[in-house]
């Protein structure tokens, strides 16, 4: 019965197109992933995996522990090509020159400026250039000073007493100093996993759309009821038919997607700290990157098998498919509309819509912390156990529900 039921869902033309548009997609995601450039001796932007390895042998050279001693090189040597002819030269073609010079600590750069911005929530691209080594010692330091400033400032109305005192452990927690590695295969990764993520998700949504609805589109639904297993095995066999369409097609998805990319970028730097990039140095969680990479695909599932249930819910709910394939697109957008407006309460409902599983990666940066029996929680740990569990109710829900349903 549940092959049966698959089959019924792929034979549909738009099913076939569907797949097809999907796989498009994931192959213009994967190129997108594999966008990397290099800056060579002349100035000119190199791509291609010639490109990766040569940025790749840049950066390895300054792998490591990222300790005083490693940020002071990268002081002098910033210091130095800044002083050469091509970095002062107005000459942009000379510029460029000098920027690939910077190619291989350009993270640690990042990573510099931000610590010794003036400000907790900005970043001056030039703030290095006027640093000494002696400012080194303060590197880590000022990651918690400038999280202090900004609670007591801008920041003091978000959170309660208890999360700021969370957020300030969770900083001072955090061991250091950073172990540093060529990190761009897992940055690109990351960078593009919501998309690929977001994209399966509406094509799953299509596909489930109309597997309770179709029957009455068909007008099939008097035979399917009055059949002998059609209010209880043929009911169960749509739920699992659901279930094992979303569960091959993301982890099919995602797999390929994981192995294109870091085969072509490489998998080193899978035990640094997730702070050790620039798009994660605020991040409240301590986590290393291969711990980041398995909270986004299994964020992504659990997301995805819960919204795929509710589609299939409101499949069998409404009898409609164009309704129930809207479910997707709804869940997705609306909170881009939500967070254009300014409120404590709409922000800590956004950090728990389940389209947050979707982007564990923006998840990750985000402030979003709730108060449980008295403990301070980051949301993402939340969000697992919250729709892990709705996933689990909506099963006996859709059964009932579409067992239950009255011929017209």
């Amino acid at each position: 019965m549940i092959k049966y039921e698959i089959k019924k869902v792929f034979l549909k033309t738009g099913s076939k197109i569907s797949i097809l548009i999907l796989l498009v997609l994931l192959a213009m995601t994967c190129r997108f992933a594999m966008g990397t450039e290099f800056i060579d001796e002349s100035g000119v932007a190199q791509s291609g995996k010639a490109a990766v390895l040569k940025l790749k042998a840049a950066q390895k050279e300054w792998a490591g522990m990222l300790d005083e001693e490693k940020l002071k090189l990268v002081i002098e040597e910033n210091g130095r090509i800044n002083a050469t002819p091509e970095e002062q030269s107005k000459d942009y073609r000379q510029n460029n020159i000098a920027y690939g010079w910077k190619q291989g600590f350009m993270e640690i750069r990042w990573l510099i400026n931000y610590s010794f911005a003036d400000h907790f929530r900005e970043s001056d691209y030039y703030k290095i250039d006027s640093l000494k080594v002696e400012d080194m010692s303060q590197f880590y330091v000022n990651r918690i000073r400038l999280l202090k400033e900004w609670l007591e400032g801008n920041g003091r109305f978000s959170f309660s007493d208890a999360q700021k005192a969370y957020l300030i452990k969770q900083y001072e927690d955090l061991e250091t100093p950073f172990y540093y590695d060529y990190l761009e295969g897992w940055a690109q990764l990351f960078l593009y996993s919501p998309t690929v993520i977001m994209i399966t998700m509406l094509v799953l949504g299509y596909l489930l759309a109309g597997i309770f609805a179709n029957e009455f589109t068909w007008k099939a639904d008097a035979i399917f009821f009055s059949s002998i297993y059609g209010r209880n095995k043929a009911v169960s066999a749509k739920i699992k038919a659901g279930f094992n369409i979303t569960t091959v097609i993301y982890w099919a998805m995602m797999l390929l997607y994981s192995a294109v990319v870091l085969t072509y970028h490489g998998i080193d730097g899978w035990n640094c700290p997730v702070q050790v990039g620039r798009f994660g140095w605020k991040s409240f969680y301590n986590i290393k990157v291969w711990q980041e990479y398995l909270l986004i695909i299994a964020g992504g599932y659990v997301g995805c098998l819960f919204i795929a249930f509710l589609t299939m819910w409101v499949s069998a709910k409404t009898r409609s498919a164009v309704l129930s394939v809207m479910v997707p697109f709804v869940i997705i957008f609306i909170p881009s509309f939500l967070s254009n407006i300014d409120s404590n309460a709409v922000n800590k409902i956004l950090g728990l819509l389940p389209d947050r599983l979707l982007q564990v990666y923006d998840a990750v940066k985000y402030f979003d912390l709730y108060e449980l029996g008295g403990k301070v929680v980051g949301a993402i740990p939340i969000l697992f156990v919250l729709y892990g569990v709705l996933s689990a109710v909506l099963i006996p829900v859709m059964y009932r529900e579409y067992r239950f349903k009255q011929i017209k």
